[in-house]
């Protein structure tokens, strides 16, 4: 695995694992990964809501849901680019993993791999 300080530039990352480095220090500002956790929240109720009720307006909803915050979060507090125009698979599986491993109170040891400043790693639980 390459050094996590290596993944801020513009070479394409070719493993997931190095991705996740990436993705955690794309969300290095609690108030970022906040605004994720509740997109990713609002995400999945809708896509569960979509299921049971076989409403089609609530995929929309799950689009927005997680889309919105996400990006609101990338664009006004982290200001970097969302790395779901690069690596949209990854990414979305990062979002409910990061959301996992905050729930889990394992957020932070992650973010220390990643070389998030202690700082920065505040708001996790």
């Amino acid at each position: 695995m390459a050094d996590a300080n290596t993944h801020k530039t513009n070479r394409p990352i070719g493993t997931y694992r190095d991705f996740w480095l990436y993705y955690l220090q794309e969300h290095a500002k609690p108030q970022t990964r906040a605004i994720h956790y509740l997109g990713t929240g609002l995400s999945s109720f809708c896509a569960i809501a979509a299921f049971v009720t076989g409403n089609l307006w609530f995929i929309a909803g799950a689009a927005l849901g997680g889309y919105g915050p996400a990006w609101i979060g990338h664009f006004f507090i982290e200001h970097n680019r969302p790395a779901t125009f690069t690596y949209p698979l990854w990414s979305l599986a990062s979002d409910y993993r990061m959301t996992w491993r905050w729930l889990t109170g394992r957020i932070g040891g992650d973010l220390a791999l990643a070389g998030v400043p202690p700082g920065k790693r505040d708001g996790h639980r």
